[in-house]
């Protein structure tokens, strides 16, 4: 990489910040993405971000994404990265509105509508209902589905009251989930069709003001459940709405697609010591 200086874009979809890079021309090789998200990611000390994404060439679609949590660690898919990776890559020239890219969860489409993208994403898999974890020797109920990413979901009826860094940091490194760990949503049902959540993100290790494959786990799970039914309306905790959509035919989940604002923030040169 060198000293070469490097444009990127700052945006957010409802409160989940990514920086985001061209990377078509190969500059930023692949041992050196982890670092530079570690520091660029890193708030007060670096632009700050929950992710660094990198644009790179495809053969099976318009782009390729490589994605990288601010600890470095790379991560399958992002429901909001993805959709700013989406106005990103439209605005930059890369593609039209309507567009697929590549992630190691599979090819993903996308439609770039003004500011608002609606994304796919991936069936969901590794459905469990209902299982029972001990947390201070105390029992509590969750669920959990793969979205993308692995996600638990816990339902509460007070968000505010909610310990979402302590409790999400016991359930994300629970040996249930272990290896790999998993993202913690904590959901309470607000009406036939709309849900408002919290989530502890893994690879942030903290929570963020929103996560679009969280807020797709908890609706499909809210749905499976019988608590509500689609498309469900997604507060999150920035204070943002997103839109999940999906078909529920006989306990199986199918077309699943999140929508919603993003917002560019601004654009800039890396030309310093950062």
């Amino acid at each position: 990489m060198g000293k070469r200086a490097l444009a990127f874009k700052k945006m957010h979809g409802s409160g989940n910040d990514f920086i985001l890079m061209d990377n078509l021309d190969g500059v930023i090789k692949g041992s050196e993405a982890p670092v530079l998200a570690k520091r660029l990611c890193r708030r007060r000390f670096g632009v700050g971000g929950d992710g660094l994404i990198l644009i790179e060439p495809s053969d099976r679609a318009d782009f390729r994404w490589r994605f990288h949590n601010a600890d470095g660690s790379e991560a399958e898919m992002c429901g909001n990265g993805g959709r700013c990776a989406a106005r990103f890559a439209f605005l930059s020239g890369v593609c039209g509105e309507r567009l697929t890219f590549e992630t190691a969860a599979g090819i993903i489409r996308a439609e770039v509508k003004g500011t608002r993208v609606k994304l796919e994403l991936t069936p969901p898999s590794d459905l469990a209902l209902d299982l029972e974890i001990e947390l201070h020797e105390e029992r509590r109920p969750l669920s959990s589905v793969n979205t993308g990413v692995p996600h638990a979901v816990v339902f509460v009826d007070d968000l505010d009251s909610t310990p979402v860094f302590e409790l999400g940091r016991l359930v994300r490194h629970h040996p249930l989930f272990s290896p790999a760990g998993t993202n913690v949503n904590f959901v309470k049902v607000d009406g036939e069709s709309s849900i408002s959540i919290r989530t502890y993100e893994r690879g942030v290790e903290d929570e963020t003001m929103a996560c679009g494959t969280g807020s797709v786990a908890g609706a499909i799970i809210a749905a499976l459940k019988g608590t509500v039914r689609p498309p469900v309306k997604v507060t999150t905790w920035g204070g943002e709405e997103l839109i999940v959509y999906f078909e529920l035919e006989e306990g199986e989940v199918k077309e699943v697609f999140l929508e919603g604002e993003t917002v560019l923030v601004y654009s800039g040169v890396l030309d310093g010591d950062v």
